[in-house]
């Protein structure tokens, strides 16, 4: 039933149906009939308790209420259903303002004129004017009071329909739409702010605007997003910095978009005027690790700030680029780090995540729905989120007609029933009190919440852009439109809460000392000074450098023992399932008698001895805790019961944690949260582990705009560990590559780590070395799917207890005479090694590159040495020519090699692989005969 107001039009059949339908399940319903039959059941109610029969039906109807209250049951006289029904639209109209208000809420500050929704007209809602003064129970509404519905209307309008528009009735718990209720209606969601907190909010708006202003006429020309038309949004969160300690908020992490960050830097994170001048400086040099740094308005920033109690807050403002919502997992991450590092890992109340978007962005990046997506998951919630939206109602170029498909851009979080405020910015005090409640809501809760501030961009997207070109009318709106200190200032003016003096005073207050500010830096950079540089946390630059100095990974043979029998070991009662309880014996064998350790079970050692250590360990992905092979097993559960068991969890001795969380289908996402984490948590290995290899392709933008240039660009460390299962055994293009190509690629500067281990101690080894050098670099390593079970590929006790991770293996059964080198890494090692066994070669020598880059020449160099009779050098891949390592480490071969490397490979192709088996294994079969036989 789309419209339940025209009562005159329903007949009793319809009316009896439904209310059957609601006596026996009221939420199989719509909404509107819900609405309905309570009201009814309230008029009934209030007559029956004035004296008169009670029940529920409609005109002429025989359908009758279940027992109410011991009220007598009989048919209603005619005037007594009038009321009834009169009653009903009265609970209905309510449903109505809380459900649509915010259609007609006055949130935009360029709209002339507010358009009225007919759904709430007085006709649409089943009244008339004659019935304004008549009285009804209000049901839900302010815990239920009589009111005339002039009363009624007045106050849902000023609540619903004014400078904020709530859309909170899609939230199915009834507890959370009762605590906004009770937050919003008693007051009729106005702020009733202190003459102090007011003249704050002026305060902060006009040093806002002044800062822009000064940019504007200081540094003509020069980029800088500025912040004009939304400076409402310092006031917001000016009031998360004097609301939230009070609740509990120690922390804060925000991630933004280029448009207001260095006004949030200068307003909110006091940054130094004297160095964002000076940052403007053509002669600025940044001290950056490698020079390469970012712009200004992409950089990030750490303060620690009292607000005007005396009470101190930490912000973290992550770095950004300009791939906008890319930053939001990244926030996310560093959230629940930093939680953890509060240990606030329980009520996460101490830490949140603040997300400050465009609108266009918001509705137009689907990683937004990814991490919406994730935010109440157990291994990647934060507590909730608050979302702050700087609405310029345009994006680029493009108005929302072109740019949505929905009404809004906030509905996408509606997928996770947020409760959303639409807030007019031109209205400071109302922008404040939504933050204020979504702040609350958020610590009651621990839910996300969005706040939608419409503004506009007085400029362009940036200050030397023209919007008139393609928005000659918005602009031409804009133009002529107050500055929204303008209408503040005028408001508490004529108020009386402050004086025209008073306002000027402010004014000149911040002028002036930007202007002291700008006149001492020029002078310092005119006499060659330095300008200090605020101190804003840990950088990459503290780092020593890489080096390939051996790093001790090994464990004694008795902790190695212990983890080997902690790790198979079952509770009495625990009822494994049999496959994997085979599985473990299998293993356990293999253990005691040196059989050899698979790759799943060097990778649960490294775990855990890295836990024995005091080292926490995550692994985050799809389907990690079993593995995509069915290969890990993390987490044992009860065939009969399904309740977990986690072996390293039971281990003695242990005192690091394993958090090893089955992701979303989610890569760039979660992936970006992982890296987040890993930016702020650094006693643990972080681990994101991709379903297929090639799954990574969805995360391109966070590899190359965060984790390949952490270091250089951001100024920041990871020692993220990211594992992507990678090799050709045929199962077509889509699952063969990790496309290894694109981070060699992106290697330089010692950036990344980027490896291909083809034993499992080496696996073993470099998991151990990622948290036991003195620096960190993140690594990409891509891990085995046929070598997991593959009979060969298993290491021997020795291998973990005597030795460490080597970036380049010798041959393990070296030819007395080696006249053929063929260099190899992973997979293809095993199909070279078994070609050369089955033909009796014992004239070459296999030597497997481990890790790619960084490259070590010199070990490179004194392998070679051992094979001074070998004439021909052959490099051997199974990725086309154009892909894998090939291109990448021909110019390290031709500097330390006086041979000239041939290449024994597939053809270059534009895709990774061939869909067929039969073509897989002819072209597989061709490039190892072509390792052995080129000359």
């Amino acid at each position: 039933m789309s419209n339940p107001t025209f009562a005159n039009r329903w007949n009793a059949d319809l009316i009896d149906e439904r209310y059957a339908q609601w006596q026996d399940n009221p939420e199989a319903l719509d909404a509107n009939w819900r609405a309905f039959f309570e009201g009814f059941e309230l008029a009934s109610e209030q007559i029956g308790r004035n004296g008169s029969p009670a029940s529920a039906a409609s005109a002429g109807s025989t359908a009758e209420l279940p027992p109410n209250k011991g009220y007598t049951r009989s048919p209603l006289p005619t005037s007594d259903r009038d009321f009834a029904m009169k009653q009903a639209l009265f609970t209905g109209a309510i449903f109505a303002y809380r459900s649509i208000g915010h259609t007609q809420a006055a949130i935009n500050p360029l709209s002339k004129e507010i358009v009225a929704n007919p759904r709430l007209s007085l006709e649409r809602l089943g009244f008339s004017p004659d019935d304004l003064e008549e009285t009804f129970w209000s049901g839900n509404y302010m815990a239920g009071m009589e009111l005339s519905l002039r009363e009624i209307i007045d106050r849902l309008t000023q609540t619903y329909c004014g400078s904020i528009g709530v859309e909170y009735l899609h939230i199915q718990e009834t507890a959370q739409r009762r605590w906004l209720q009770a937050k919003m209606e008693p007051d009729c969601n106005k702020p009733g702010f202190s003459t102090e907190k007011k003249k704050r909010i002026l305060d902060r708006i006009t040093k806002a605007e002044e800062f822009e202003r000064f940019l504007h006429s200081h540094f003509p020309g020069q980029k800088r997003f500025g912040l004009e038309g939304g400076e409402t949004i310092i006031a917001a969160l000016d009031g998360l910095l004097e609301h939230g300690p009070e609740l509990g908020v120690s922390e804060y992490v925000l991630g933004m978009a280029h448009r207001g960050r260095l006004n949030v830097l200068s307003s909110i994170m006091r940054k130094s005027y004297a160095y964002i001048f000076h940052e403007f400086s053509p002669n600025y040099q940044p001290d950056t690790t490698y020079g390469d740094g970012d712009v200004k308005y992409h950089l990030g920033f750490e303060a620690e700030v009292s607000n005007t109690k005396g009470e101190t807050v930490k912000v973290h403002l992550a770095a950004n680029p300009s791939h906008l919502e890319a930053v939001d997992p990244v926030v996310e991450g560093r959230a629940r780090a930093r939680q953890r590092l509060l240990n606030d890992t329980e009520k996460r109340k101490k830490v949140i995540p603040i997300l400050i978007h465009g609108d266009a962005a918001f509705a137009g990046q689907g990683i937004v729905a990814e991490v919406f997506n994730f935010s109440q998951l157990p291994g990647y919630s934060t507590g909730g989120t608050i979302h702050l939206i700087i609405n310029n109602q345009i994006g680029f170029t493009t108005d929302p007609t072109e740019a949505r498909s929905s009404r809004y851009c906030t509905d996408v979080a509606k997928m996770i029933e947020a409760p959303i405020f639409h807030v007019n910015g031109d209205d400071p005090e109302a922008m404040l009190r939504a933050t204020e409640l979504a702040l609350e809501y958020r610590q009651e809760y621990g839910r996300d919440v969005v706040i939608d501030m419409y503004c506009y961009r007085r400029l362009g997207h940036n200050e030397s852009d023209e919007p008139a070109f393609t928005q000659p009318t918005l602009y031409k709106s804009i133009k002529s439109h107050p500055t929204v200190v303008d209408i503040y200032q005028r408001k508490l003016i004529d108020e009386g809460t402050i004086t025209a003096d008073e306002v000027a005073a402010i004014k000149d207050s911040w002028q002036g000392g930007m202007q002291q500010f700008f006149e001492d830096t020029k002078a310092k950079e005119e006499a060659g000074e330095a300008i200090i540089k605020p101190q804003d946390g840990p950088v990459a630059n503290y780092q020593p450098a890489y080096a390939f100095k051996d790093t001790t990974t090994q464990i004694s043979r008795d902790k190695l023992d212990h983890l080997a029998h902690g790790l198979v070991r079952i509770p009495d009662q625990f009822n494994i399932n049999p496959k994997i309880k085979r599985q473990l014996a299998t293993k356990l064998k293999n253990y005691d008698s040196d059989g050899g350790l698979d790759w799943a079970f060097a990778e649960a050692l490294a775990w855990g001895a890295l836990m024995m250590e005091g080292i926490d360990v995550r692994l985050s992905g799809q389907d990690v805790a079993r593995g995509t092979f069915s290969q890990r097993h993390a987490v044992f559960y009860d065939a009969k019961t399904r309740e977990k068991y986690i072996p390293l969890l039971e281990i003695e001795g242990r005192t690091g944690k394993l958090c090893v969380h089955n992701s979303c289908l989610s890569e760039a996402g979660v992936l970006g949260f992982d890296y987040g984490y890993s930016l702020d948590y650094h006693n643990m290995l972080c681990m994101w582990e991709g379903q297929f290899g090639d799954f990574v392709n969805g995360a391109q933008v966070i590899i190359d705009q965060f984790i390949s240039c952490s270091e250089s660009k951001w100024n920041r460390v990871s020692g993220l560990v990211m594992l992507l299962p990678h090799g050709y055994e045929g199962q077509g293009p889509e699952h063969s590559s990790a496309r290894l190509e694109r981070f060699l690629q992106l290697c330089a500067e010692d950036n990344i780590q980027v490896a291909n281990c083809s034993t499992p101690a080496q696996y073993f080894h470099i998991l151990r070395r990622q948290m036991h050098r003195d620096f960190r670099k993140p690594l990409v390593l891509m891990t085995p799917k046929s070598l997991l079970r593959h009979k060969e590929c298993v290491s021997k006790i020795a291998d973990f207890t005597d030795t460490e991770f080597k970036s380049i293996l010798a041959d393990t059964e070296p030819p007395k005479k080696a006249k053929r080198i063929v260099l190899c890494s992973g997979k293809v090692y095993y199909d070279l090694l078994a070609y050369r066994r089955e033909n009796s070669i014992t004239d070459t020598a296999l030597v497997r590159i481990e890790q790619f880059y960084p490259f070590n020449k010199e070990r490179l160099t004194n392998i070679i040495a051992e094979y001074k009779g070998a004439k021909t050098i052959v490099w051997c891949q199974e990725e086309s020519k154009n892909m894998g390592a090939w291109t990448f480490l021909k110019p390290y071969f031709d500097e330390v090699l006086s041979t000239e490397v041939q290449f024994a490979g597939r053809a270059a192709s534009a895709s990774p692989a061939v869909g067929n088996l039969h073509t897989h294994t002819v072209e597989q079969n061709q490039l190892i005969t072509q390792a052995f036989t080129l000359n």
